[in-house]
């Protein structure tokens, strides 16, 4: 079995797609999204797979997708924003180096926007995405090695922090800053 070598989790807005791909270009490794895998073996977008079959045939789909790419990629990872309500999928995640990409409202809804197909944010986005981080964040910090604030960093700024958190910098093919090694002397 081959795990991956981070694992991004947060909510809708987190930037977990745009951060995983820098992550793995920086890593030089491959990167992987749950959700374009749920699309891709589904045929159609999640916001329909929602709309006619409902919440628990997703999650079902999703629950497929997370175990199938924690058992076969080795590159970088990122999960929907879900996928951690599942007891299964957070008993998978328990010892990987999964990362928490925890994201503000704010940021998360100029990121988002309010138009977005996200079918769980479809009415009043901002008390939906307020209850939805209620119920998930605890569920974010148990899974998680690392959680990287999101707030007033670039995508490239988070992977930096991600790099630094999981100790990564020689897999990037880099050497820490110079007040990094001397701290580490």
């Amino acid at each position: 079995m081959t795990s991956p070598l981070v694992v991004l989790v947060g909510p809708p807005g987190a930037g977990k797609s745009t951060v995983g791909a820098l992550l793995a270009d920086r890593l030089g490794v491959g990167y992987r999204d749950t959700d374009a895998d749920i699309v891709a073996t589904a045929g159609r977008p999640i916001a329909e797979i929602f709309i006619d079959e409902g919440e628990p045939h997703f999650r079902d789909l999703e629950r497929t997708a997370v175990r199938d790419a924690l058992e076969s990629h080795p590159g970088v990872l990122s999960l929907g924003g879900g996928a951690i309500l599942d007891d299964g999928t957070r008993k998978l995640l328990a010892g990987l180096p999964v990362v928490f990409l925890d994201v503000q409202l704010a940021d998360a809804v100029k990121r988002v926007g309010l138009d977005a197909p996200r079918p769980l944010l479809a009415v009043n986005p901002r008390k939906q995405w307020r209850e939805l981080m209620e119920r998930r964040r605890p569920l974010y910090t148990e899974v998680a090695r690392a959680v990287i604030s999101t707030a007033e960093r670039t995508p490239a700024q988070v992977a930096e922090a991600i790099l630094d958190a999981l100790e990564l910098r020689q897999a990037a093919g880099q050497n820490p800053p110079a007040a990094h090694r001397e701290e580490q002397a």
